[in-house]
């Protein structure tokens, strides 16, 4: 269903463009925490708690396995959330939804946010979770070829980062990773060369504004913006990259930059298949599986998850509005 003029009047309304997030980040979060809050969970459905050592600090995780699926492919998940929001409990809807659509064992990330943990820490956390879990099979009985990368937003960018991070250390290399609305510029200014920044920037939730100061929490140093592993579309060398599926929403200010990683990644050689989700803003994907745009994204990720070659040929065909 198209948004329809009294839509766009509330979304409008909601879209707060005015708010500080650097000042104001922790009263955010924890009304990210509280709205988000899953206590009940489908009958038959298991978490474990992990922990993860790196270096003096641990760092939580938490696998969501669905019926009878104890040896079932791995999704390893990295939340969304500016890099400054979210953790594992307020995407615990998200994950156990994401085990029963997909029959697959989530493993969601609680990595260390920003500003507490500027560029790289967070970053890091992921990627020690996923040389542990790609280097040791024992851990959940699964070999490196049934494990997936994915995740939404800022965690999309870092499943992005991951992957080229993966490569340029020669310690691991996941074959598939899944990036749903992902964020792989660094400007989302006026002067952006990306028009859906312009576009959907100020009255569809997420406004430009607030996505500058998410990235200025984040970062550490101005260097950061052209560092790849902050920005993957910074990235010279984009070879060597797991086949990919990436989602975009068409309201989104993320949408350009994230249909460019897709673009690039192609180029470069890679298997890429890109979606664009009609009427759909960014965020999406957290809404209940009942809602249109959530069910066809599952429809797409269940697809390619099918899909286990990494040599399958690239995909041309990018939805658009």
């Amino acid at each position: 269903m198209a948004i329809n003029k009294m839509m766009r009047a509330a979304l409008k309304a909601l879209s707060y463009p005015d708010i500080d997030m650097k000042k104001n980040y922790r009263i955010v979060r924890q009304f990210v925490n509280i709205t988000h809050s899953h206590i009940l969970k489908p009958f038959g459905y298991k978490t474990w708690e992990h922990r993860i050592p790196n270096g003096d600090h641990d760092i939580p995780v938490r696998i969501f396995t669905p019926p009878h699926g104890e040896h079932a492919p791995i999704l390893l998940f990295f939340h969304g959330g500016g890099w400054v929001t979210g953790n594992i409990g307020s995407y615990d809807k998200v994950c156990t939804n994401m085990a029963r659509l997909t029959q697959h064992r989530v493993v969601s990330v609680d990595y260390r946010l920003a500003p507490e943990y500027r560029f790289p820490a967070g970053l890091e956390d992921c990627y020690r979770v996923a040389l542990e879990i790609f280097r040791d099979n024992s851990l959940l009985g699964v070999d490196s070829k049934d494990i997936t990368l994915i995740g939404d937003s800022a965690g999309a960018n870092l499943a992005a980062a991951v992957s080229l991070m993966a490569r340029d250390r020669g310690e691991f290399l996941p074959q598939r990773q899944i990036l749903i609305y992902p964020a792989t510029h660094f400007d989302h200014t006026e002067s952006s060369p990306f028009e859906s920044v312009r576009e959907n920037g100020t009255d569809y939730l997420l406004t430009a504004k607030r996505i500058c100061d998410y990235m200025d929490l984040y970062r550490s140093v101005d260097a950061d913006l052209s560092n790849p592993y902050f920005a993957p579309l910074m990235a010279s060398d984009l070879s060597n990259q797991p086949r990919t599926l990436l989602v975009t929403a068409q309201y989104d200010p993320l949408r350009d930059e994230g249909e460019a990683y897709g673009m690039k990644l192609r180029k470069a050689g890679n298997a890429v298949e890109m979606h664009r989700v009609r009427d759909a803003l960014h965020g999406f994907f957290s809404l209940p599986p009942s809602f249109a745009p959530v069910r066809e994204c599952y429809e797409w990720i269940n697809e390619f998850l099918k899909e286990v070659s990494t040599d399958a040929a690239q995909v041309e065909t990018v939805d658009e509005t």
